[in-house]
């Protein structure tokens, strides 16, 4: 298959390494000469274990190559796969504006084009920006109807950082939002041979699959810690509690509860709930337990701070500055934030990361 990748960060470079080593061929689109730079030689223009060999053999057997000319790149595929980012606003929302402007470009070359054309975001967006962003942009710039005379869908990803070639080929679910058949027939094949059940579905829903995978994700991590500190309260192992909890596969580890219906009841779930007691805000509608995430965490790095404060040192040493080891990711990293609390409180820093950014600035 003929694919066109918009957007060379991590799920983009994961994707085009991955596609083009089961033999697509992969042009990568790009606004930076240097990510198009390093691709076009092999090179990983970011931190991912196992990706720069991906890079390479795709390079090397012409299945892979990169450009900054998104005309030519829609012109000579079948398939436009948008991985740009959608960064958070101040009040919550995303900024949609990469989304929007490589939609301008995808529709302004599908209007001249005869064949079927499919376009598929793999980008993360609320629910709803299919339906009244993208669609909307794609049609206007192509004077074409999505669905009919073009395909749309989407296929969110899954694929943590420091594991993505992992967790590309053994996904847990394979999800498509699609409007038409043919785009869905595009993605069975592009799919073909990973691990993961497969569910089809409408686009809204597929968007918030996504969300609701990211809230669940957070909602654990936010559980684990609040735990950790419970139990440290009282000198206990929070680690061995956690590990012998998940050692429960029918009940802990399971489906069993994430089930949305009526309210829970029993006394055992009450005293667990009431004990914890989390609390907190984010994101609309408003939830009790999903309103709590950011506080939460926020709480778990002012901890730390308190804890140095209690040290007594001036003088601190960070290891690691990314969100997370092996990958030079400081999207959204605690310990940035961490090192913006100190510095402000006037500790001096020394940062060391093994990973060093590699994009220029």
């Amino acid at each position: 298959m003929d694919i066109s990748i918009f957007g060379i960060g991590y799920v983009g470079a994961v994707s085009a390494g991955c596609l083009s080593a089961d033999g697509h061929r992969v042009t990568a689109v790009d606004t930076s000469q240097f990510k198009v730079n390093a691709i076009n030689q092999g090179k990983s223009p970011i931190v991912e274990p196992g990706l720069e060999d991906l890079l390479a053999r795709g390079c090397t057997a012409g299945t892979l190559w990169a450009t900054i000319d998104a005309a030519e790149a829609v012109r000579s595929t079948d398939l436009s796969i948008i991985c740009v980012g959608t960064p958070s606003l101040a009040n919550g929302n995303l900024d949609l504006n990469y989304v929007v402007r490589v939609c301008e470009d995808i529709g302004a070359q599908i209007r001249d084009k005869s064949g079927f054309h499919a376009v598929v975001v793999r980008s993360t967006m609320l629910p709803g920006s299919m339906a009244n962003v993208v669609r909307p942009v794609l049609e206007k710039a192509s004077g074409k109807v999505a669905g009919e005379d073009f395909g749309l869908g989407i296929y969110p990803e899954f694929m943590r950082e420091g594991t993505a070639i992992k967790d590309y080929y053994g996904a847990g679910a394979i999800i498509f939002g699609v409007t038409d058949k043919r785009t869905e027939d595009l993605l069975r094949g592009l799919t073909k041979g990973i691990e993961g059940e497969l569910h089809v579905t409408d686009l809204a829903t597929a968007e918030a699959i996504k969300y609701a995978n990211n809230a669940w994700h957070a909602t654990k991590i936010v559980f684990a810690n609040e735990i950790g500190v419970f139990c440290q309260k009282f000198g206990i192992d929070s680690h061995e509690v956690m590990r012998i909890l998940c050692a429960d596969h029918r009940l802990n580890i399971s489906s069993t509860y994430l089930r949305p219906g009526f309210a829970y009841g029993g006394l055992l779930p009450a005293q667990g709930s009431q004990g914890l007691a989390l609390q907190g805000e984010i994101g609309r509608p408003r939830s009790a337990v999903i309103d709590a995430l950011p506080r939460s965490n926020d709480l778990q790095i002012q901890r730390v701070v308190d804890l140095v404060r209690a040290s007594g040192s001036r003088k601190i040493g960070l290891i690691g500055l990314s969100f997370k080891g092996g990958t030079d990711d400081l999207r959204e990293s605690p310990a940035v934030e961490l090192a913006e609390r100190l510095f402000g409180k006037g500790y001096k820093l020394k940062i060391f990361d093994r990973n060093r950014p590699i994009m220029p600035g």
